[in-house]
């Protein structure tokens, strides 16, 4: 079986195996977050919290629990951090120093599930650190992200009402119901593809060729933080390359099982919208739009990939380098866009080594919003913002007040829905631009030209989406680095959320509005290709210049 072959291959499991689940598993997510009981182990949860689990909440009280947990949360990894040394299985002697600026940013990211990472994790942080601070926030940021999808679908589907549900309750059923229990099967399965798992700091192992004296590898309970990692999109590596170490992601079908679960839930989550608004073909509507995008991106990633553009690759024959050999070229370049489409930011191949117009794909793929299907609950929330902004531009196109599921889209619900969109972009442009115009900031950069811009494109464009993943030849462990796009990370996780609160509380006032014969029907293929197209034209007219000056420039160079 050639490369191509085996790459369709690869990519057909991955596509019947996610629509096998697609129903079940959304079924099952629409049971968890509309059933009224409550199991002991939550009951305690919530008297330990001090939460009222009958007490529904406004839209405003619904973010301000989203902003106070998120801030406890930066708070207790940034001190778990700075004290590691002082914990059981430290480690004695770190390869990097966790300073505050570090520390700063390394808690910022793994809270705003961006998990952005200046530091090589086996040399840096210790297993407590590991398992109490990073798999936490795994956990907890993959589940604040569905529970404001959920707050969302509860705008479309109430009437009247100023309540969205309670943060608390989506916060703790998506962890404990939905997180934690697949989480728990797969990680028995990745232990069983030969991922490690054990409280090893370091062991000792004999050469065995030359008798020439012992080599140190690295421990730790890596399967537990791999499986989260995946399912939560949050991509965090326990070691420095992340899903390309044979710790990690020993073989060709673990990284088929990884794959498979950074798209499970978001590709999933629809079923339940549709669920929830009482019409699956409104939520088959919106999983045929992501499934478009991510298809496209897909075959034109391995296109570019597989065709070796570039001197050195068409030397040697193929776009082998930062690949590797047990993955191949193939399979690596759609794990690059299942990585990027959603907000993991898990890697198996240096990103930096793919080919210009390979590399344009990924960076393009998160500049869509991580939408195709996106993060864990902001691919939902991303997608539906869209899908409003598709119906005031048609209903602009034939005079009538735009409706999407009932809901009037007025004046506010149009400047909630574009200030939305606007957030990612202007913080990708800006911080580019102050980076790029500033001497010592661009001396982070391991390339000039063309691609030393797209590194620092990159970059801003992977913490202002929450992805994570990077363009390895900047080097970020500084002072400014680690502010600049801790900050980018803060912005473009939370301003979002609160635009999307705000937009679900006055969806949930309104009354529910009659179809009528001008009612533009939102279940239809003609409305997926519009919600498609308005997505790549709105993206390609706020990058395109900037893509121009990076990654297409490389390309016609």
């Amino acid at each position: 079986m050639n490369t191509t072959t085996a790459g369709i291959a690869f990519a057909a499991a991955l596509v019947i195996a996610l629509a096998v689940v697609h129903i079940p598993l959304g079924d099952y997510m629409y049971r968890v977050y509309s059933g009224t009981k409550h199991s002991r182990a939550e009951r305690v949860l919530y008297r330990a919290i001090g939460v009222q689990p009958g007490v529904e909440q406004s839209w405003g009280v619904y973010a301000r629990s989203v902003l106070a947990f998120s801030a406890i949360s930066v708070l207790f990894l940034f001190f778990l951090q700075l004290v590691q040394g002082r914990l059981p299985f430290h480690l004695t002697d770190p390869g990097t120093e966790m300073k505050p600026d570090l520390a700063w940013n390394t808690a910022i990211s793994f809270v705003t599930n961006t998990n952005w990472q200046n530091y090589a994790g086996e040399s840096t942080l210790g297993h407590v650190v590991q398992m109490c601070g990073l798999a936490v926030q795994n956990f907890v940021s993959a589940a604040v992200g569905m529970a404001v999808a959920i707050a969302l679908v509860r705008g479309f589907a109430r009437n009247h009402t100023a309540d969205l549900g309670n943060f608390w309750v989506d916060l703790v059923r998506g962890t404990v119901r939905i997180l934690l229990p697949i989480a728990f099967v797969f990680a028995i399965v990745l232990v069983a593809g030969g991922v490690i798992q054990n409280f090893h700091v370091y062991d000792q192992v004999a050469q065995t060729v030359g008798n020439t004296g012992s080599q140190t590898l690295p421990g730790g309970p890596v399967a537990s933080q791999e499986v989260i990692k995946e399912l939560g999109t949050n991509g965090g590596g326990f070691f420095n390359v992340n899903s390309s170490h044979p710790f990690e992601n020993p073989t060709t079908w673990t990284n088929w099982v990884e794959i498979f679960l950074l798209l499970v839930i978001s590709f999933s989550l629809p079923r339940t919208f549709g669920r929830m608004v009482g019409s699956t073909k409104q939520g088959f509507a919106i999983v045929s739009v992501m499934a478009s995008l991510a298809l496209l991106s897909l075959v034109l990633t391995n296109f570019f990939q597989l065709r070796h553009h570039g001197t050195v690759p068409s030397a040697v024959g193929a776009a082998m380098e930062g690949v590797e050999t047990r993955f191949g070229v193939s399979n690596s370049a759609t794990f690059a866009t299942a990585t990027t489409l959603t907000s993991t930011g898990a890697v198996d191949s240096a990103h930096d080594s793919y080919t210009s117009l390979g590399g344009l794909w990924p960076l393009f793929n998160m500049q869509l919003g991580e939408v195709a299907p996106g993060g864990t609950g902001s691919g939902l929330y991303g997608m539906l913002i869209l899908a409003v902004i598709t119906v005031f531009i048609a209903g602009l196109m034939v005079g009538r007040t735009p409706e999407y599921l009932g809901k009037k889209i007025t004046p506010r619900e149009i400047k909630l829905a574009a200030s939305y969109f606007l957030v990612s972009p202007l913080i990708v442009l800006v911080g580019t631009a102050v980076a790029m115009a500033l001497p010592g900031e661009r001396a982070a950069m391991a390339n000039s030209g063309p691609h030393g811009l797209t590194e620092v494109l990159y970059a801003f464009t992977s913490a202002a989406n929450n992805n994570g993943s990077a363009f390895a030849g900047l080097s970020g462990n500084t002072v400014w680095w680690n502010t600049a796009l801790g900050l980018a990370m803060v912005l473009g996780r939370f301003i979002p959320i609160i635009f999307v609160l705000a937009l679900a509380g006055s969806l949930a006032q309104q009354g529910h509005t009659p179809q009528s014969i001008g009612t533009l029907p939102t279940h239809r293929p003609q409305f997926v290709g519009l919600v498609a197209g308005v997505t790549l034209v709105l993206v390609a007219l706020t990058f395109l210049p900037a893509l121009a000056l990076g990654p297409l420039a490389e390309g016609i160079h």
